[in-house]
């Protein structure tokens, strides 16, 4: 690889670290081909990337990034990058669940809404629901109250009709 070859990668690699909304570290060791493509078609979905370079062109990418400088001290050895571009806690799950099949990937830390976190971190992000599920709980949560009350006016209304028959059976029978 020569010179303008690598400025181009470092270039690409600082855009990516500036457009996702999360960046895995992870380490890779030991796996397979056949199981580093896999991993990038689980998470081709989730909108995200598994990137590999050197990681003397990785620390030189980050260093012009505000704010990226606390990964550092986790670009070391034989690492990859996993860049999240829309949805960190969907692609934490697909990371870990695919750790859980292959022992040979390790989640090392992750960048999330700019702070440094551990690999517990992000397997509790793995644990979250998705996006789409928590505003559904939330706009569930925040319709509960008011579909209660409508129900009650509903039985109000509903006994007032019964009460009003009863009357007008009582009226009849008289």
């Amino acid at each position: 690889m020569n010179r303008q070859q690598k400025e181009v990668l470092v270039d690409a690699l600082q855009k990516q670290f500036d457009a996702s909304v999360a960046s895995y570290i992870i380490d890779f060791r030991g796996l397979s081909v056949n199981a580093v493509h896999s991993l990038r078609t689980k998470l081709r979905p989730h909108g995200a990337q598994f990137k590999v370079a050197k990681m003397r062109l990785m620390k030189r990418a980050i260093a012009d990034v505000p704010g990226l400088g606390v990964v550092t001290p986790f670009l070391c050895d034989q690492r990859g990058v996993v860049f999240a571009s829309s949805e960190p806690t969907a692609v934490a799950k697909v990371l870990f669940d695919f750790a859980k099949e292959n022992e040979h990937l390790n989640i090392i830390a992750g960048y999330v809404d700019q702070e440094i976190v551990d690999a517990a971190v992000v397997k509790f992000l793995a644990s979250l629901p998705s996006k789409d599920v928590l505003r559904a709980q939330v706009l569930g949560t925040m319709q509960a109250p008011i579909t209660q009350f409508v129900g009650l006016l509903q039985l109000m209304v509903i006994r007032l009709l019964l009460v009003l028959q009863q009357i007008s059976q009582k009226k009849e029978t008289q």
